[in-house]
């Protein structure tokens, strides 16, 4: 079982439940999925930075992208209707909550001059939104065979009703969120 599950059933729930005042365990929120997506404009001239870019992702995540088409033709971008433009991947269960512990004790103290995560990047409904600005921070990646810097967009998906309720619970997993002057909403 993965390291966090287990965080998550035994030190998580009964915080939620004593800083919420939740009545039954079940209605205590919980991580639904994560979304990585990657959005690979440079593949509209060269065909090889979308495999590039879906081995990378391959590795990182431990699954196979889906592969996104352009839905129209925009003569601006250089883009037709059938292009491939980006990659992305829905993480569930247990390969979930093994990228998220990667995410959080690998990943992101890899990131140069990082100050913590923004704690207003909640959408409102529970969900969080981060970005990556490459690659190069997940081990599994060797920074020596990397043929374009490419960033990513980490999506955690809660069952929470509120953002206060998601951002504490994202916390009890160790997301390392920049504490602010202001209160939180």
């Amino acid at each position: 079982m993965a390291r966090l599950k287990d965080l998550y059933k035994s030190q998580v729930v009964p915080e939620l439940i004593k800083a919420f005042g939740y009545t039954n365990p079940m209605a205590v929120p919980k991580l639904e999925k994560i979304v990585v997506s990657m959005g690979v404009g440079k593949a509209v001239q060269d065909k090889k930075f979308i495999e590039l870019a879906k081995k990378d992702i391959t590795m990182i995540t431990g699954q196979m992208p889906l592969v996104c088409k352009c839905k129209k033709s925009v003569s601006n971008f250089k883009v037709r209707e059938g292009d491939s433009i980006g990659l992305k991947i829905t993480m569930r269960g247990v390969r979930m909550y093994e990228f998220m512990d990667r995410l959080i004790s690998l990943a992101i103290p890899r990131v140069r001059d990082f100050r913590g995560l923004n704690p207003n990047s909640f959408d409102g409904r529970g969900n969080y939104a981060m970005g990556v600005s490459e690659q190069s921070v997940f081990p599994e990646i060797d920074p020596a065979k990397i043929e374009f810097q490419q960033g990513m967009d980490i999506i955690f998906v809660t069952t929470a009703k509120t953002d206060a309720e998601a951002r504490k619970m994202l916390a009890l997993f160790g997301m390392p969120f920049k504490s602010s002057e202001k209160g939180n909403d």
